[in-house]
């Protein structure tokens, strides 16, 4: 009974911190770069319920490889905001 109680409150607050994301649609292509480098990472909304972790370095990966972020963006179809982290695919030859 009382991990249910305890967790009644994030149920409420899901919405709200859902909305607290900044949007890619909303912003330009400059300040949503800009928020990347200033924060060094940075989750941002792409679309509707859709959003996605974005960094600055490849070092921030960690286990995992980088490659170059490109989202659209309140005026620009593509923009290049830094990196995203992808897992590392191993690749059999045929």
């Amino acid at each position: 009974m009382r991990p249910l109680l305890l967790s009644l409150p994030l149920l409420f607050m899901a919405p709200a911190l859902a909305q607290a994301l900044p949007d890619s649609l909303r912003m330009s292509c400059a300040s949503t770069r800009a928020l990347v480098q200033q924060q060094g990472s940075a989750v941002i909304a792409t679309g509707p319920n859709i959003y996605e972790l974005f960094v600055t370095e490849a070092g921030q990966c960690y286990s995992k490889r980088s490659e170059p972020a490109w989202i659209a963006t309140a005026d620009q179809e593509k923009c290049l905001v830094g990196q995203r982290c992808r897992d590392r695919r191993w690749q059999m030859k045929r």
